[in-house]
């Protein structure tokens, strides 16, 4: 089968005109939107902060895991590290209502900062870094890069830093160098990633200096840090006709980002369900983290919201069993130079509406009956929606999908936006699929 003519349609899906539509309050300018708020997300941490933000003029406030909560009406979340639990609970909600959850991630593959940064060689002065996640490393070979993350102080604050300037590059040996670089380019995750940030000799503590000069902190205030680096470059459009969107970290700041827009859309109506926005930390890699799905997180924040409420396990339980998650998250968009890696029945293309991610394996945690929730949301916004499944010969990632209906024992749907160039420091996604998939997840918030 030739990978430039496929032998089978694309599979999507477009609602009939006779569907019970929903408003569907986004569209492109919500895309616009996702491109400032990739830009504004270098670091988990920094994601969850413009997350909260936009809750917060929604309406939302924020509540303490340390203090004892309210069973008031209303939108609240809860900040831990990188990760951010939101919820609105209607007006005459009981004990038992369900959740419908959107369930996300907030990071992305990238290079780490190492607890020892200030490294060097040959008069160059560079960062020690470790690999986060199944990054592509060529992908930040000679790229101007910055630096974010959180900062941790002496007395038990944190601060965010951001320099989102041109301050490393991981430097490419030169062709000369490596005659055989273009017949397979090997690269060693320890000798070839460390980027350069100056010359000069290596002086123990200088990193962590010029951070606290650019945050405005006292010298030797910090004694913690999670940092990492990050593209400068910003998200744009691309295209003859730009109905293409380029930018990093769309893997997953595009569903964390649809959801919340979805969460503050669906706030201050009657609802059958309580909403909520799931955006956890560490997704890739395996989750087990006391902000990733596989920790208490969520099951935490959804029992205290029922006992907050005067509610009993009893209800508890009843809440859990008619509770649904959409585990959104990106997927492979079907490659026009690579079509023989894609399943030959398959083929979801940008634009063409989210997906549902569908694996025999619980690679996905999607069956027919997730299938039919699904469905039900595209239908009631008038969103077409597409069809995902891996080649046979080609193992499947995961996601927090399976994570989440074994831990939480809820049902569990994995959709996402089918994207190329995933895990590269810059990914590929069409300009409508995002407002699509967050008007599908506002309809499937509302019920």
């Amino acid at each position: 089968m030739s990978s430039s003519a496929p032998s089978h349609p694309s599979p999507a899906t477009t609602p009939p005109a006779s569907a019970t539509r929903t408003s569907s309050p986004f569209d492109r300018g919500h895309t616009d939107d996702l491109m400032s708020f990739l830009a504004a997300g270098p670091s988990p941490y920094h994601a969850v902060a413009a997350a909260a933000e936009r809750l917060e003029k929604a309406g939302f406030r924020q509540v303490l895991e340390t203090d004892a909560w309210e069973g008031t009406a209303g939108g609240k979340y809860v900040l831990r590290g990188g990760a951010i639990i939101a919820w609105y609970v209607p007006e005459g909600a009981h004990t038992h209502t369900p959740f419908r959850i959107v369930g996300a991630h907030t990071d992305s593959p990238n290079l780490r900062v190492k607890p020892m940064p200030d490294t060097g060689s040959y008069g160059w002065r560079q960062i020690a870094v470790e690999v986060y996640g199944g990054t592509l490393l060529n992908t930040w070979l000679d790229r101007d890069l910055g630096l974010a993350g959180r900062l941790s102080l002496r007395d038990g604050s944190h601060r965010l830093v951001n320099v989102d300037r041109a301050l490393l590059r991981v430097p490419q040996l030169a062709i000369h160098l490596d005659r055989q670089a273009n017949d397979g380019l090997k690269l060693d995750r320890q000798k070839h990633m460390q980027p350069i940030w100056g010359l000069g000799d290596v002086a123990e503590g200088d990193l962590i200096r010029f951070l606290e000069q650019e945050a405005g902190i006292a010298e030797g205030e910090v004694t913690g840090w999670d940092l990492m680096v990050h593209s400068i470059e910003p998200p744009a459009h691309l295209g003859r006709d730009r109905e293409l969107v380029a930018g990093p970290r769309m893997d997953n700041l595009l569903s964390v980002h649809a959801g919340t827009a979805a969460l503050a859309a669906v706030a201050g109506r009657d609802l059958p369900y309580i909403p909520v926005l799931a955006a956890f930390d560490h997704e890739e890699n395996g989750s087990q983290s006391d902000t990733g799905a596989d920790g208490p997180l969520l099951g935490s924040v959804l029992e205290r919201s029922v006992f907050a409420r005067g509610g009993s396990y009893e209800d508890r339980a009843r809440a859990f069993a008619g509770t649904v998650c959409l585990s959104s998250d990106t997927g492979h968009a079907v490659h026009p130079n690579y079509g023989e890696r894609h399943d030959p029945t398959h083929h979801p293309r940008v634009n063409g509406g989210p997906i549902l991610k569908v694996n025999v394996n619980q690679r996905y945690a999607t069956d027919g009956s997730g299938r039919a929730v699904f469905a039900a949301a595209c239908e009631k916004a008038g969103v077409p929606w597409q069809t995902f499944v891996s080649n046979n010969a080609m193992p499947c990632g995961t996601t927090i999908g399976p994570i989440t209906a074994a831990r939480h024992g809820i049902q569990t749907v994995d959709i996402g936006v089918a994207i190329l160039s995933m895990h590269s420091a810059r990914e590929l996604c069409g300009a409508d699929d995002p407002y699509l998939l967050a008007n599908a997840l506002t309809a499937f918030l509302e019920g």
